[in-house]
């Protein structure tokens, strides 16, 4: 028996998606695109060689090249140089082979754990160990020797991309180098990152530019990344190479038209078709193999790549992959009840590279059950209309319904954890939001402070001293940029700063969260929107509704959200940092994760600018960026103490506001995407016993006069009842924010309610209110009116929050978000 005191207990949640249907048979392949395959480019019959073949010359000879490759240089610098040049050479010399190349490769310098050059030299004499560098480089640029990735990036050179390109003299390469420096929208760092990558990919691979493939980059990009030897990625197998250089040689027409603009749509493995699915979990019983390759086929047809690749592991890996490691004699579905019970134990446990792990107990081993019982009661039914081909596997499920009867029970022992869980964060929501807020207005009033300051000068900002760095790298960037990155120190805590950075990361931070907060929408939902979800609609009065459109990701029912004004701040936001340099939002591809595929470019709101790569922000970046937000709550905050937002907890957390605050749950399914108002029920967390009663009736109601997976259409008078609603929630101050169908629940006490959204244009009005309720307190304290100054503090705390309120949006300049208006009649 397993001592489950030391098992940790976990659940898997699947997302399911409804994209395009992709081909039924898809041909094997690592790459979206099978065109491009990732090799390095052959040797060519004449290789580059600037100064002629130097394969056999003398150390003599190469000395003289430093002349031709740094013409400028004075007279120390050469010599330095070349009694470099005389200590690598002669240490070569000494190894075998003809050539200075084959020399090369019998050294310690050229494999994947290559020597850095450096070695040669004293240890006490750094200044030789960079004398026998820059000898290097004088081998590479004049391509007397072709070193392996390794060999070259076990060295660090200061600068190598000009010297190489001086030396090629390659008008291509010269025009690639003018295009990169063209592009304002790469740092300094980024641009020369750029370059690097090119000239190192052409050192490698003993070619000119000409010769240059994708393949060869791509050869290049994915073996920088298995070495950890992408440049600037510090040691980070993760990271892909050359990713803006291929984006900037597509965009010079280097590459062939129908070729990918980004690298990066061949580096993630695309769907993989049934065959490949099935056979990733080793099935030895070769008819069995067969049997579920069809199956997940027919059901292809049916269902999504997401849901056909988890039904794939729950049949192959978790059902059958472990009946034959139980009995290996198993030839068909017809399972002893001894087998049946072993099968039952073992998948309690979740399994670790085809092994047991009996440390993590399953809470999803329903779902499995389903899944196999689903498997024997299709081929009961196929069999009798195609019974050739599916009758020989008919047999008894081994699972009856006796076994999944308490599904049920176990869905709603979910439903009131994730109650739970809504409860817990619900008045943690708050804290969050004004962290997050309090930050990014913090970094960007800093950002915009510390911007026009000189280098190395001190400033002050809300009372606490800085001053701008001022190293060298911060002295070339001014130079060549219009707009440098901000990077500042701290006078109080000492702490290095990178404005710029910190401030973009504050900022999409902050989006998240109000759109996801205020709009309730799923997280992948979130990063799919784009400039084309933002639309209007203009009611008979005149007034103007922001809707956000939402596309499906769950189901294929679209919706519309009519927009808060918080909501619609913070798209507005989005629109103008896009914006700002008053070009268009670009056009980029999103990699869908889940679904494994690569949309149509789309002006998605959610991209941004990092390093040499322009990316849609994915939805693992967004639960990241909120992870980080409550980790540094929690050093202040015990609330926080193991307490952790995720994207959905906020699409929890509004169901429950919505619902709660009066909305009819069917309009609540309707803005949620849900089908099932079961769902959006289980959705709710209920805290008072009145409104669970109240709840319960108005549902029962509704079930008498539609069916639950129905919608009637909406009549001309709910449409009028719906429209009226937004004009009796006009006031004087402003506008009442209360949901639809809910009457007011303060006695029209409007300044005492939360649920006011004051218009700017009142705030000479609540100066008025402010200055009256004064005058009135003065009177009470003279009286000695006790409740009426306490009542009267109550409403002066009312007041000046409202009035703080509407003076932070006074600072919301318009936005012009280019959505398209209808022409006017000619």
């Amino acid at each position: 028996m397993a001592d489950h005191s030391m098992v940790e207990v976990s659940t898997v949640r699947n997302r399911r998606q409804n994209y395009a249907e992709v081909p039924r048979f898809k041909a094997p392949t690592r790459f979206s695109r099978a065109s491009v395959k990732a090799a390095p480019a052959p040797r060519p019959e004449r290789p580059p060689a600037p100064f002629g073949d130097l394969s056999t010359a003398g150390i003599a000879d190469v000395c003289e090249l430093t002349g031709a490759i740094w013409p400028k240089e004075s007279r120390s610098g050469a010599g330095k140089r070349r009694a470099g040049i005389r200590i690598l050479f002669g240490h070569l010399a000494t190894l075998p082979g003809n050539t200075w190349q084959e020399r090369w490769e019998a050294s310690a310098f050229n494999g994947e754990n290559a020597l850095s050059v450096r070695v040669l030299g004293r240890e006490d004499a750094r200044w030789e160990q960079s004398d026998i560098l820059s000898a290097l480089k004088v081998a590479f640029v004049a391509r007397i020797i072709q070193p392996s990735l390794p060999g070259f990036r076990a060295n660090k050179f200061s600068d190598y991309a000009d010297p190489f390109r001086l030396v090629q003299k390659d008008p291509r390469l010269d025009e690639f180098f003018a295009v990169v420096d063209a592009q304002h929208h790469l740092t300094a760092v980024h641009r020369q990152r750029a370059k690097f990558d090119l000239t190192c990919a052409l050192t490698t691979q003993g070619i000119t530019m000409e010769q240059l493939t994708p393949s060869a980059l791509l050869h290049y990009s994915i073996e920088s990344k298995r070495l950890g030897l992408t440049h600037g990625a510090n040691g980070d197998t993760t990271r892909f190479a050359a990713l803006g250089t291929w984006e900037i040689l597509h965009r010079m027409g280097h590459f062939p038209p129908e070729t990918s603009p980004t690298l990066r749509a061949f580096t993630y493995s695309g769907q993989r078709s049934v065959e490949e699915l099935v056979d990733a979990y080793g099935i030895k019983n070769v008819e069995i193999r067969q049997l579920l390759v069809d199956y997940l086929a027919r059901r292809r047809a049916d269902t999504d790549y997401v849901t056909l690749q988890a039904l794939a592991r729950q049949l192959a890996s978790l059902f059958w992959a472990v009946i034959e490691e139980l009995n290996p004699d198993q030839r068909d579905l017809n399972l002893s009840q001894e087998l049946y019970d072993q099968w039952r134990a073992e998948i309690q446990y979740w399994r670790r590279d085809g092994k047991t792990d009996r440390t993590r107990l399953r809470k999803d081993s329903e779902s499995i059950l389903l899944a196999v019982r689903g498997l024997y009661l299709d081929l009961h039914s196929w069999a009798i209309g195609e019974p050739e081909r599916w009758a020989q596997w008919v047999t008894p499920c081994p699972i009856l319904p006796r076994d999944v009867k308490g599904f049920g029970k176990r869905r709603r022992e979910v439903y009131r954890r994730m109650a739970d869980r809504t409860r817990v964060r619900q008045p943690l929501l708050p804290v969050l939001v004004r962290h997050v807020e309090d930050r990014y207005e913090h970094l960007a009033g800093l950002l915009e402070a510390a911007r026009p300051i000189p280098l190395g000068e001190h400033f002050e900002h809300k009372g606490r001293r800085y001053s701008r760095t001022n190293s060298r790298e911060d002295r070339r960037r001014a130079k060549v940029l219009a707009e440098p990155a901000v990077r500042v120190t701290d006078h109080e805590t000492g702490e290095l700063i990178h404005v710029t950075m910190a401030e973009d990361s504050a900022f999409w931070e902050w989006v998240a969260v109000e759109i996801l907060r205020h709009s309730g929408i799923r997280v992948e939902e979130l990063v799919e929107l784009t400039h084309l979800s933002i639309r209007q609609y203009e009611r008979p009065g005149g007034e103007v509704i922001a809707l956000l459109v939402v596309a499906p990701s769950k189901t294929e029912r679209e919706r519309v959200i009519p927009m808060s004004a918080e909501l619609f701040h913070a798209v507005a936001q989005i629109v103008r940092r896009h914006t700002r340099r008053g070009h268009p939002i670009p056009l980029l591809s999103r990699y869908d994760g889940h679904e494994k595929t690569w949309s149509e470019p789309m002006p998605f709101l959610f991209q941004r600018q990092l390093g040499t790569r322009h990316d849609v922000v994915s939805p693992t970046t967004v639960q990241l960026m909120i992870r980080r937000s409550c980790e540094e709550i929690a050093e202040t905050n015990p609330a926080f103490a193991g307490t952790k937002f995720t994207p959905h907890d906020f699409r929890r957390l509004f169901a429950t506001d919505i619902v709660n605050g009066g909305l009819p749950i069917h309009i609540g399914a309707a803005l949620l995407g849900h089908l099932n108002l079961q769902t959006t029920q289980g959705y709710v967390a209920v805290f008072a016993e009145d409104i669970v009663k109240h709840y319960q009736e108005f549902l029962n109601h509704r079930r008498t006069l539609r069916p639950e997976d129905e919608y009637v259409d909406v009549t001309s008078e709910e449409w009028d009842e719906f429209e009226e609603h937004f004009d009796k929630r006009k006031v004087e101050l402003g506008n009442c924010a209360r949901p639809y169908g809910s009457p007011c629940q303060h006695e029209h006490a409007c300044i005492r309610c939360p649920m006011l959204q004051v218009n700017p244009k009142m705030l000479p009005r609540l100066a008025e209110i402010e200055k009256d309720l004064i005058l009135r307190r003065k009177r009470a304290e003279e009286e000695q009116w006790l409740g009426e100054i306490e009542g009267i503090d109550m409403t002066l705390t009312f007041v000046r929050t409202k009035q703080a309120d509407a003076a932070r949006l006074t600072r919301r300049t318009p936005v012009a978000l280019g959505i398209p208006t209808s022409r006017p009649p000619s």
